[in-house]
């Protein structure tokens, strides 16, 4: 059982919640009522008992005066034993002058009342505890006190007539109850079905999230009905908004897919304008390739006088142009070109990838390193595309090193294997870094380290492109290191320390 439907069980309805406080409140009133006519006939029973016993104590203190004087025990005696007749009498005494017992009487084994001081100015006194009574009498003969009578009653009647009231407090209290219980039958066909037809819309709102449903209340009732107008109010709100809502998201949802399709549709257009360019340029650069190649063959024939710095000048200009060709074309396949993965050995990749680079500049003195068994699940073609441009940079930014040195590696964490390209070169400013992958943004003067621009942007989104991440560490003059994961993020607290 879900908690929800455990709570339900445990909640009582209205009809017994109401059929409860009926008996509650009926029993507290009778209750009441009960104490209160008890505790009016135990103060009433008890005065009524105190002035008899008064008068039968003065009777008797009267009647006694004479066995007194003439120390009559037995006639003293026998004027106690009339007190049998009464029975709430439980035990008599009579004292001398002396405070010397000098008659007694017993109901039942009662203990005889001791003499308690009376005040000077009262012949008679009474002490009350509960349903116990005891009277002390002085026995006065022409004016001079010759003895003292105690008597003493427990009010059995008292008892009786409360336990008398419990009976027919229990019965009329029975009596409630079973009205409390057609009350609470009728408030569950006029209240109670209402306010659980109700709960039941209510939760079928909740349940179906269906708010065009209303509650309609059969009975009138002014707080009922104030709180269906209220509810049904509500639901017409809620309604409205929820319409509004859908129809702002089918709008949006709309708007968002043209929008989109636009996008696609430009992209293709500046991708496929970009290769298209960068294709076409290459004919007639291969031209001027050509023409320059056959006027160098001619110049070697003349002398060094006759050579004209404008065909330095111009094989400067195609070689940039051819790069800037190579590093457009590689930027376009870089986003469009569909992903081929397997796994491939980058440590052989950009062995080759040095190898050629010493092989074109014979003449600088570079130390490699290559770490062995750098394999990586990815696009062969796009990673050699991803070396050729941190390989050739770290190349190129060496240029003023002797000896340089460039490094090729692979770092194995926990969660993942962090590639990288270190060299000694030039290095850059480690504030700029936001500036490093982005296009045609140069951290160099163009005259020191020429260059598109474009090479970094190229890396940035091909590693995108396999799920993983690219970052940068290096400080001017002191070389560079990127950092490059393939198919996961990069671990948080990775960081490889320079050697």
């Amino acid at each position: 059982m879900t908690p929800t439907s455990s709570g339900m069980g445990r909640r009582r309805s209205i009809a017994t919640t109401l059929t409860l406080m009926n008996a509650l409140v009926s029993g507290i009133a009778l209750l009441l009522v009960y104490v209160s006519f008890l505790t009016y006939d135990l103060i009433f029973f008890r005065q009524a008992a105190v002035q008899n016993l008064t008068a039968e104590a003065k009777i008797i203190g009267s009647n006694s005066v004479s066995a007194i004087l003439f120390d009559d025990r037995t006639s003293a005696t026998t004027t106690l034993s009339a007190l049998a007749n009464s029975s709430d009498v439980t035990a008599a005494a009579i004292y001398t002058d002396r405070d010397e017992p000098f008659a007694q009487y017993s109901a039942n084994g009662a203990v005889v009342p001791d003499r308690r001081p009376l005040p000077a100015n009262r012949e008679v006194e009474s002490w009350t505890s509960g349903t116990d009574i005891l009277i002390g009498s002085r026995i006065v003969f022409q004016g001079k006190t010759v003895g003292t009578f105690f008597v003493q009653a427990h009010l059995r009647n008292l008892r009786r007539q409360a336990l008398r009231f419990a009976a027919i407090a229990a019965g009329i209290l029975a009596f409630c109850l079973v009205i409390a219980l057609m009350v609470g039958g009728i408030f569950r066909r006029i209240l109670a079905r209402p306010i659980v037809a109700f709960a039941q819309t209510a939760r079928m709102v909740s349940r179906y999230r269906d708010y065009s449903l209303r509650f309609d209340s059969e009975q009138g009732y002014g707080e009922l009905s104030e709180l269906t107008e209220a509810f049904n109010e509500m639901l017409a709100d809620i309604h409205e908004r929820d319409a509004a809502l859908e129809r702002a998201k089918a709008e949006l949802e709309h708007t968002v897919e043209e929008r989109t399709a636009q996008l696609q549709a430009a992209n293709r257009e500046l991708e496929a304008f970009s290769y298209t360019v960068a294709h076409d340029l290459r004919g007639p650069l291969q031209t001027i390739i050509n023409v320059c190649y056959l006027l160098g063959q001619e110049e070697q024939q003349a002398t060094l006088a006759d050579k004209s710095p404008m065909l330095v000048q111009l094989r400067s200009s195609v070689t940039a142009m051819s790069q800037m060709i190579d590093d457009l074309l590689n930027l376009s396949r870089s986003t469009s070109a569909p992903l081929h993965l397997t796994e491939t050995d980058l440590s052989v990749m950009a062995a080759a990838i040095l190898k050629n680079l010493a092989e074109s500049d014979p003449n600088r003195r570079v130390e490699t390193w290559v770490h062995p068994n750098c394999n990586a699940n990815a696009d062969p073609g796009l990673m050699e595309i991803t070396l050729q441009n941190l390989l050739r940079n770290a190349w190129k930014f060496t240029g003023r090193r002797n000896p340089a040195r460039i490094e090729f590696g692979c770092l194995r964490t926990e969660t993942d294997v962090v590639f990288f390209v270190r060299d000694n070169g030039a290095g850059f400013d480690q504030r700029m870094v936001d500036r490093l992958f982005k296009p045609f943004q140069r951290l160099h003067a163009a005259s020191d380290y020429p260059g598109t621009g474009i090479g970094l942007t190229t890396v940035h989104r091909i590693v995108g492109r396999h799920g993983g991440e690219v970052w940068a560490e290096g400080e001017i003059e002191k070389g560079a290191t990127l950092y490059f994961t393939l198919h996961a993020p990069r671990p948080a607290g990775v960081h490889v320390p320079r050697t």
